[in-house]
């Protein structure tokens, strides 16, 4: 069943054309990989989106609806969490406190109810942090709850900002470069941790740039090259395709 549909998506920044007629559609419980080279159009298409940008032609359909033209915020609530490529963290806050801001578009109960601690948002704030301690404990964080987030190594901070996704409740998870900067053994936990993302039935796109991971990973792949889809398909028919190898991947072994 297909959960986002892109439409014919075209974006044009100052004469400059980041994606032009760009289509593909996603299925619920698939991990797919968009991949190319520096300025391909990726980071444009995961801002479309995500509500940052609006396309000047074409369309995005999520759950059968239109978000293209939506507010951030309320694409977010649709069901649409992300990583940035730099993680998004309160520093000065602790990893539980980081993972309970995840939560804050999901509050029902007026922020003045939760001031005069009212039973309901008593109760509201006791569900919020079980539900965090659950997403800590899943992302291996549990040890570590107290520390600050700026004492984090750069590894831990990808999982702390999937986390804090992750408290969102997505449908869809779009993780930007999330294996970036991670050393071997990093890479290979993280993938791991993906998978099982995905076996909680959230459907994942992956934006990154470490072929090895991404080969390994993704059901399907999409690449981009100059703001155009080159060619889509399975691990196997993007590595031996000789557009993409021209284009992106030059002669590495994968």
């Amino acid at each position: 069943m297909v959960l986002l549909e892109i439409q014919n998506i075209t974006k044009i920044f100052g004469g400059l054309i980041a994606l032009r007629d760009v289509s593909f559609d996603i299925n619920r419980s698939e991990i797919v990989g968009l991949i190319g080279p520096n300025g391909a159009g990726k980071s444009t298409l995961f801002n479309i989106i995500s509500g940052f940008h609006h396309p000047d032609k074409g369309r995005i359909l999520f759950k059968d609806r239109q978000i293209n033209g939506l507010q951030v915020d309320r694409i977010a609530r649709m069901g649409i969490g992300r990583i940035f490529q730099e993680p998004t963290l309160f520093m000065q806050e602790t990893i539980f406190e980081n993972v309970l801001s995840g939560f804050h578009r999901h509050y029902r109960e007026a922020a003045w109810k939760a001031l005069l601690h009212t039973p309901a948002a008593n109760r509201e704030e006791r569900i919020k942090k079980n539900k965090a301690i659950e997403i800590l404990e899943f992302m291996e964080l549990s040890a570590l709850s107290g520390e600050l987030a700026a004492n984090l190594p750069h590894g831990r901070q990808r999982v702390l900002a999937i986390a804090i996704a992750l408290a969102s409740e997505p449908d869809l998870l779009l993780l930007d470069e999330p294996v970036t900067g991670m050393n071997p053994s990093e890479t290979t936990t993280m993938i791991e941790k993906i998978r099982q993302i995905r076996g909680r039935g959230i459907t994942v796109l992956i934006v990154e740039h470490d072929m090895r991971a991404v080969m390994s990973l993704c059901d399907r792949i999409v690449v981009l090259n100059l703001g155009v889809k080159l060619v889509e398909g399975t691990p196997d028919r993007i590595k031996s395709d000789e557009r993409v190898i021209e284009a992106y991947l030059g002669k590495q072994v994968i």
